[in-house]
């Protein structure tokens, strides 16, 4: 593995076109003004350095000289540690942990619902819809409380927010009108250089 790592001096990410998980990664990347190489790959003939590197052959994966990181949570606390301008997590201790909190359970409350919708039979994949639907337009207030998710600044937390909102459509999911806060907040997101330079082609077919 190391050897693999090593042949490569500039930082590595592996990526697909269209991966939220991925796309997250993207986003802070692009925050932070990272000088990287994006490689997005094809998940269905995964190129050899990435099969190398990677015991579990998921994206994102980041390398970075000898280091190899796996995991979109961990490839992107590491970016705001390794490169703390901007910061991107609170510096106090009981709210870098409420911001861990949040993105948990946007991981699993929202995310969670994706897979389904991406893995499961139609029934399941329209409840799972559904609850997607009406979790996120429950939030509204939590969106319209502060200009960023639960902060002032734009943090981490954004960068996980943004991917899902991102695909909405995708899924066929249209927020009701009460929810009007949800979309403000996507759309500021949305027109920040960061996120604009984020996307990859296939990502902004997914809003044409």
């Amino acid at each position: 593995m190391a050897v693999v790592a090593n042949r490569r001096s500039v930082m590595t990410l592996f990526s697909s076109a269209s991966c939220p998980y991925s796309h997250r990664a993207r986003i802070v990347l692009a925050e932070k003004g990272i000088t990287v190489e994006v490689v997005n790959v094809d998940l269905d003939n995964l190129p050899e350095d990435l099969i190398d590197l990677n015991p579990y052959q998921t994206v994102p994966t980041l390398v970075d000289r000898e280091l190899v990181l796996y995991d979109s949570h961990v490839i992107m606390e590491y970016l705001d540690e390794r490169f703390p301008h901007p910061p991107l997590m609170p510096v106090d201790p009981v709210s870098r942990a409420k911001a861990r909190l949040a993105m948990y359970r946007i991981d699993q409350d929202w995310y969670g619902l994706l897979r389904d919708i991406d893995t499961k039979g139609e029934k399941a994949a329209a409840k799972a819809r559904k609850m997607l639907r009406d979790s996120i337009a429950s939030s509204a207030e939590v969106f319209a409380a502060m200009p960023f998710f639960l902060s002032e600044e734009f943090s981490l937390i954004d960068c996980y927010v943004a991917p899902l909102l991102w695909r909405l459509p995708v899924y066929k999911i249209d927020l009701p009108k009460q929810s009007k806060a949800v979309w403000d907040y996507a759309e500021r997101i949305f027109a920040r250089d960061s996120f604009q330079q984020s996307l990859t082609d296939a990502e902004r077919e997914m809003r044409d």
